[in-house]
Formats: C-alpha cells, structure tokens, sequence
C-alpha cells in the first residue's frame, strides 16, 4: 500500500508539473485562456498530493524522493510536449562570412522570407549583411542546415517571437 501511495504521488506530481510547464509557454507565447484553465487543474491536482504526502505515516525519504522525483519528471515531460505541440515562431538573424545574395536566393527559393540588413564596421571594418528570417519553429531545424552548409561559420541568433502581424511568412 505504501510502494501504491509513492507510485500515485510521483504520476500526480508528473501531471501537475507538466500542466504548469506547458501553462507557462502559452502565458509566455501572448495566451490567456490556456493558462487560465490549466492552472486551475495545475493547482487542485497539486493540492490534493501535497495533502496526502504531508498526512501519510512511514518512511518519509520515499515520500520525499516519490514527490521531487515526480516534479523533475514532470518538467522534463513538459517541456518536451511544449516544444512538440504548441507551435510558435522564432526570429533568426544571421551574419555570414561571404556575400549573402547567394544564401538569400537559396532561403527565398526554399520559401523563406528573408530581409537584408547592411551591418557597417564589424571589428575588423568590413561590412556585412545580417538576415533576418521569421519562420515557424517547426521549420528552424531545417533553416539552420541550410545556412550551415552555405557557412559553417555564420552567426546566428534566435529569440522567441511573442507576436507576428502583417509582414511576409511562407
């Protein structure tokens, strides 16, 4: 009965911890709604394990061990139906080392938008051009091959994007 109360302890904890983590990444991406449900379930499924690993009799390293455990587990699995399921964009900038009409064509054929920025004096007074590349974060894996066989050795930066209006997506 005790192994039974550790074992229900850890899956709720998954549960609720993977509820919070994915809650987070639609508050962070602009959602309201989303967070809104979630957290209520988060929060009461939470409660009622808090309630149980706190007034159960025995060994309590298990019930501590079953709890954290539980917590880590959950975000791990969170995170990844977060990065699996709720889709976003990503801003990318990359600075290249040769001339980048050639890699522009490339992106824009392959349907990426594609803006061009004239980058005056780097350190070592030459200019360059940034490209910045709006695109679902589902396709970036994709797009950082392309630019890492055109250059190996270009720069890129990537931030996630709260919000995208107008503009050029393909």
């Amino acid at each position: 009965m005790f192994i039974l109360t550790c074992l229900k302890i850890f899956v709720a904890r998954i549960v609720d911890v993977s509820l919070g983590t994915i809650r987070t990444v639609f508050f962070v991406k602009g959602r309201t709604l989303e967070p809104f449900i979630i957290a209520f379930f988060e929060v009461l499924i939470w409660y009622v394990v808090a309630k149980e690993a706190l007034n159960i009799e025995g060994n309590e390293v298990l019930i501590a061990i079953s709890y954290a455990g539980g917590y880590a587990t959950g975000t791990l699995i969170g995170s990844l139906i977060s990065n699996k399921f709720i889709k976003g964009f990503v801003a990318v900038q990359v600075v290249v080392n040769e001339n980048s009409n050639k890699l522009v064509k490339l992106l824009r054929n392959d349907g990426y938008a594609v803006s061009v920025i004239l980058l005056k004096n780097d350190y070592a007074g030459h200019d360059k051009d940034m490209l910045y590349i709006e695109v679902k974060n589902s396709r970036l894996k994709e797009l950082t091959k392309i630019i890492k066989n055109y250059d190996n050795n270009a720069f890129i930066v990537v931030n996630e994007t709260k919000l995208v209006w107008n503009g050029l997506l393909k």
